[in-house]
């Protein structure tokens, strides 16, 4: 049988077909997150993994100049290697489907996850007030991640599809999708009773997981894109993010 495709390709192929001629009005590519806003002021973020940035002192060089270009053309970038670029890529994407929608759940993901207290979580990515509720509340955790300080439930990232299979809920970032990882996150929790991709880089796309096991998609919907573009603009991310977004997530039916 062919390989499935990649998370960030079949966005890009699924999202194309929705983008309906919408052009690109900004886009900034900051110290922690990046940010694409539409002529209707539809705006995306996505991270921005700037200790990968190549090319000295101009780390983007494709497709210059953004602004004015169509979103299919955006698009496009979740096909490159470099991880700047596909950061542009997925926040275009998500400006075009992150939207308020009847299906989406408000709230953190906590407030619809099926936790049970024999639960074992593992947790790809610091979700830093996720820990602190999960702490408190007794959880069994394991979080995977490279720049935490080690000790207590915080593993390094790559031991992440280890042990993923012995768990019963995986939380994975989504900015594993940036940095090509998610597919064997995925893989290796497809025993896991629940499995989400979380993070303002959560593009709410079912059809993008086809033959993985993901239960729940949880990001963010940008309400005020010019807040969000000045917050990017100044080395900000989700601390600053809070008033000018919603947070919603997705159930997925196996």
């Amino acid at each position: 049988m062919p390989e499935s495709p990649n998370v960030a390709s079949a966005v890009a192929r699924i999202v194309a077909r929705r983008e309906g001629g919408a052009l690109v009005a900004d886009v900034r590519i900051g110290l922690g997150y990046t940010a694409v806003m539409l002529d209707d002021h539809r705006a995306g973020v996505a991270y921005t993994f700037r200790k990968e940035a190549r090319g000295g002192c101009s780390p983007f060089k494709k497709l210059r100049p953004l602004l004015g270009r169509h979103a299919s053309e955006l698009l496009t970038l979740l096909s490159s290697e470099d991880p700047i670029e596909l950061a542009v890529g997925l926040a275009c994407a998500n400006a075009l489907v992150n939207v308020d929608d009847v299906r989406f759940r408000p709230g953190d993901i906590l407030d619809h996850l099926d936790l049970r207290s024999e639960d074992h979580i593992g947790m790809v990515g610091f979700f830093g007030p996720l820990v602190e509720i999960l702490e408190k509340r007794g959880t069994n955790m394991t979080v995977f991640e490279n720049d935490q300080p080690a000790g207590g439930p915080t593993r390094p990232a790559g031991e992440a599809e280890e042990i993923l299979p012995d768990c019963h809920v995986a939380i994975i970032t989504a900015t594993s999708i940036i940095n090509r990882s998610i597919e064997g996150l995925l893989k290796a929790a497809e025993g896991c009773r629940e499995v989400v991709v979380l993070g303002s880089s959560t593009p709410l796309i079912p059809e993008a997981f086809p033959t993985r096991k993901v239960t729940w998609l949880s990001c963010v919907v940008v309400k005020e894109p010019l807040a969000i573009l000045q917050i990017v603009s100044e080395g900000g991310g989700m601390r600053y993010f809070g008033p000018h977004i919603r947070k919603v997530s997705l159930g997925v039916s196996g």
